[in-house]
């Protein structure tokens, strides 16, 4: 119920109260008062019939009482007079006149207890309204005349009574017109104070009904309101405060609103709520922010794509995505994780993106390519065949000026504008992911370049240091067995000393291409110092071992490395060790490949020899 309503209400209701109050209480008080005044008028009227009646006995015209009762009755208002006499006086002198008898059952009652009655009683076979009065004659002996002088009766003896009815119908109606022009005059009064309070809070009820408006439109977004100002006390200072408050808010979040969708790069869509956008679009940016620094201290860009994962799956109930990662030669791609599957195979498009990175639009051009606003646009989308009408957005990630990773979000026909709103949500947090991508990716460069060869290019001794304990790991997860091969070129330090350093780099960058093309790609070639290698080869059996190394030594006997107008042809010699067959310590088995090793140079160079135990005895004999 609006105020104006309420304040209508409460006068209506006040004034309805007031009126009926005073109402009642004038028709309780006239009520009141009428019977008052009757009953001292009939007790008056007793009194002078008393008096009288006792008058004519003493002065011996009491015969003559029947004329004085008649003319009694005539006297104005007063109704009907007639007196009864009681048992002690007929039993002195006799019944008395006719009109005196019989007494009515008020009258014997009246007479038997000596107490007076009065009532109020409509006459019969009109609406008027009659006040009667039976008034005892008690007699005494006070006075002159007194009673006792003629009665022969004990003193308080009841004597007789005396019924005067008097219409009361002329005084009501005076109390009715009386009560009339009260009531008249009070709700005059009411409707005349009304009248001015209402003029008095009119602009009040007015301005709070234009405040609600006003809430109600900036409930919603709409800070433009204009309350006019009605008076100059204090509610027409709350509307000029409200109009000024109204236009800072509006000027604030309007700019508000400006800066952050040039934050975000995305204009609100026109008739937005201000408010809530603006609400929405810095909590967004509050959101990135804390995520961007969540994922700035997690150690791997991989625990970084889990973050990006779950924002995908929880924050925005995103099901179907990839995110993929461009290879460092930016010809490859890899799927980091496909539908919240961390290391899931290519789903959503076609696998020739894998091998060639250029057939996906968005590695291509750098650009977002969105199928929602436009249908078909990359040929390399293509959904399983149980998923029909599904879209997709390919958001690409850039860093260091390309692209380094790659969102791909597929959604339903149904989800198409869902997906539209998410994107510039989470074109925020990927533009707080980039850098930190960048940094991790370019920390995982100078890594990768602290544990590989800078000449060769194969790993080296410091990453088996990082690896070894992994690689035990998964050995012993696998139940299987590795082949340590322990590799050196025969008379190396010949080359350097004839030829110069230029020819030893060019012969050990020949070995190392030899080495990494004899072994498969989940076997690692690790250069263990100078022209030392070591090969650890996977799961791989005794005889395999022995195969792989024979086939490395007659590769390198052959190998011919031109130097300057020189041709140089070298030989190595291979140490072999099984772990954990020869050892339960990874380390002491590379030890046994080492004396392996020294066995095959000792026994003449350009030979495989596998380590036994007793090479071991041999080898703590010569040290002791």
């Amino acid at each position: 119920m609006k105020l104006n309503s309420k304040i209508n209400m409460f006068f209506i209701v006040l004034a309805t109260v007031t009126i009926s109050v005073l109402l009642v209480v004038s028709l309780l008080s006239f009520r009141h008062f009428s019977i008052n005044s009757m009953k001292e008028h009939i007790r008056t009227s007793a009194e002078i019939v008393r008096v009288s009646l006792t008058e004519a006995m003493i002065n011996g015209i009491i015969d003559k009482r029947g004329q004085f009762l008649s003319r009694l009755a005539e006297v104005r208002g007063l109704k009907t007079a007639r007196v009864v006499r009681g048992p002690m006086v007929e039993h002195q002198f006799g019944k008395g006149l006719t009109q005196e008898q019989p007494a009515d059952e008020i009258e014997r009652r009246v007479l038997a207890e000596g107490q007076p009655f009065y009532e109020v009683e409509e006459s019969i076979g009109g609406g008027d309204i009659i006040f009667r009065g039976t008034i005892p004659f008690v007699a005494t002996n006070t006075g002159y005349p007194n009673c006792l002088q003629c009665h022969q009766v004990p003193q308080g003896s009841v004597l007789g009574a005396v019924t005067l009815t008097m219409s009361i119908s002329q005084l009501r109606y005076q109390a009715l017109m009386t009560i009339g022009l009260v009531v008249g005059a009070v709700s005059l009064s009411i409707l005349a104070a009304m009248l001015f309070l209402r003029r008095l809070l009119g602009p009040l009820s007015i301005t709070a009904n234009d405040v609600a408006n006003a809430v109600q439109r900036a409930i919603h977004g709409d800070f433009r309101a204009h309350i006019e100002r009605r008076t100059n006390d204090e509610i027409g200072q709350i509307a000029e405060d409200l109009n000024r408050l109204m236009a800072f808010l509006h000027e604030g979040l309007t700019t508000m609103g400006n800066n952050v969708a040039q934050l975000i790069r995305h204009a609100p869509p026109s008739g937005f709520n201000l408010l809530t956008t603006t609400v929405e679009m810095v909590g967004g940016l509050i959101k990135a922010s804390h995520f961007k620094q969540s994922i700035e201290e997690d150690e791997t860009r991989a625990e970084i794509y889990r973050r990006l994962s779950v924002l995908l799956s929880d924050d925005f109930s995103i099901s179907h995505f990839s995110i993929y990662e461009v290879g460092a030669n930016n010809n490859q791609m890899t799927p980091v994780i496909v539908d919240a599957e961390i290391g899931g195979s290519c789903r959503w498009c076609d696998p020739e993106i894998l091998m060639r990175s250029v057939a996906c639009r968005a590695r291509r051009t750098g650009h977002t390519i969105n199928s929602v606003e436009t249908p078909g646009i990359c040929n390399s989308f293509r959904p399983p065949s149980e998923f029909t009408g599904m879209s997709h957005i390919c958001i690409p990630i850039i860093q260091s000026g390309t692209v380094g990773s790659i969102m791909q979000i597929v959604g339903a026909e149904e989800e198409k504008d869902l997906l539209q709103m998410y994107i510039p949500f989470i074109n925020i947090y990927l533009r707080e992911t980039a850098p930190v991508l960048e940094a991790k990716r370019l920390m995982d460069t100078l890594r990768e370049s602290n544990l590989r060869d800078a000449m060769t290019g194969l790993h080296n001794r410091r990453f088996l240091e990082e690896y070894v304990e992994t690689l035990v790991a998964s050995n012993q997860r696998r139940n299987s067995q590795i082949s340590i091969l322990m590799l050196d070129l025969d008379y190396f330090k010949m080359v350097n000393d004839n030829y110069g350093h230029d020819a030893g780099d060019a012969v050990l960058k020949a070995l190392a291409k030899v080495l990494s093309q004899s072994v498969r790609a989940s076997d690692m070639v690790i250069r263990y110092g100078g022209e030392e290698f070591l090969i650890i080869l996977q799961d791989t059996a005794e005889v395999t071992a022995d195969a792989v190394s024979e086939k490395i030594r007659a590769s390198v006997e052959a190998l011919k490395v031109q130097v300057g107008g020189t041709t140089l042809q070298k030989t190595i010699s291979i140490g072999i060790s099984d772990f954990p067959k020869d050892s339960e310590t990874f380390w002491q088995a590379v030890k046994y490949a080492d004396i392996a090793l020294y066995r095959a140079k000792e026994e003449g160079r350009n030979r495989v020899v596998r380590f036994d135990k007793s090479m071991w005895a041999a080898e703590n004999k010569e040290s002791y």
